[in-house]
């Protein structure tokens, strides 16, 4: 792609992309003042990388270390395909707007100089436009997203509808993303690390216990739980709520209940019969193991190894 220095004439605009979602603004900060009439605000132009500073409102918190290795090694053979985009804040001092994966791989590529889509913005611009490039073109995780959702809302002053139109997603998918954020932060960090997806996270949304809700994540984890087992699971266990307790069962917890459901399909499985488990909430029970003739017991004791 041919480029031209920072002191040449303006080339034209990269077309429809971010500007066409966010026009430029006519307010002035320390991006405008600088001395505009030296420099063309919107054009491709080529600049020093280390006159660029990284943005302080990416998204992003991690960049895969292998990922970028790829991408430099495709820079040192294909060049910068994509221009970043930046913002100019005074002469040879630019912020990046979007493209911080292409600026960090031509770092690690050897580069001196990339090619650069200048443009005028504001801080808040900054942030929309950063949160949205991303949503759009990266590969975030499902908590990344949802923090980027929660910004746009509380710091770009958007309403869920807009926010939604923004990042072309209807408002019942983004309020999804929104709700992960109540979650605790352990189940957050299981998203993040991607320990668990998106889907056995809003399974275990609809818990409002946080106690049981932990259970069921770690649970998860363990059993590496498909998320079909574990909507299975957070049904039960909200099902099993209002039903009226007996006895051996009243005030167990539900998860524990679940537990020695299991535990109980387990030995019924291995004795060949149908068996009875039973536990109170002071971990008092009993097991019953039924037989229907001598030699029936007499197998069962077997398998007991006591004859």
């Amino acid at each position: 792609m041919a480029v031209n220095k920072t002191n040449s004439k303006k080339r034209g605009a990269l077309g429809k992309g971010l500007g066409a979602l966010l026009k430029d603004s006519p307010q002035k900060d320390k991006s405008t003042e600088a001395e505009e009439d030296k420099m063309p605000v919107a054009g491709i132009f080529e600049i020093s990388l280390s006159d660029v500073q990284v943005n302080p409102y990416q998204p992003r918190t991690h960049f895969d270390k292998t990922a970028l290795e790829e991408l430099a090694e495709s820079i040192r053979v294909q060049g910068i395909i994509q221009p970043i985009t930046v913002r100019r804040l005074a002469d040879n001092e630019y912020q990046l707007i979007s493209g911080e994966r292409r600026f960090q791989a031509s770092k690690l590529a050897g580069l001196e100089m990339i090619p650069a889509y200048i443009r005028t913005a504001n801080d808040q611009q900054m942030l929309e436009m950063a949160l949205i490039e991303n949503i759009q073109r990266e590969n975030l995780n499902a908590l990344e997203i949802a923090h980027s959702y929660q910004r746009l809302l509380a710091e770009c002053d958007l309403k869920q509808e807009q926010l939604g139109d923004r990042v072309g997603k209807n408002r019942t998918t983004v309020n999804n993303y929104l709700r992960l954020l109540k979650l605790p932060p352990d189940i957050q960090a299981g998203i993040r690390d991607q320990k668990i997806s998106m889907g056995h996270a809003r399974a275990l949304i609809n818990i409002e216990d946080v106690d049981k809700q932990l259970a069921i994540f770690k649970k998860t984890i363990e059993e590496e739980l498909s998320v079909r087992k574990v909507e299975a699971l957070v049904k039960e266990l909200n099902d099993g709520a209002p039903q009226k307790p007996t006895k051996e069962s009243e005030s167990l917890d539900p998860v524990k209940k679940y537990e020695i459901n299991k535990l109980q399909q387990k030995l019924a499985s291995h004795f060949g019969t149908k068996v009875s488990l039973k536990s109170d909430k002071k971990d008092k029970g009993e097991i019953k193991i039924p037989f229907h003739s001598t030699s029936d017991l007499n197998r069962i004791l077997e398998i007991l190894e006591l004859i």
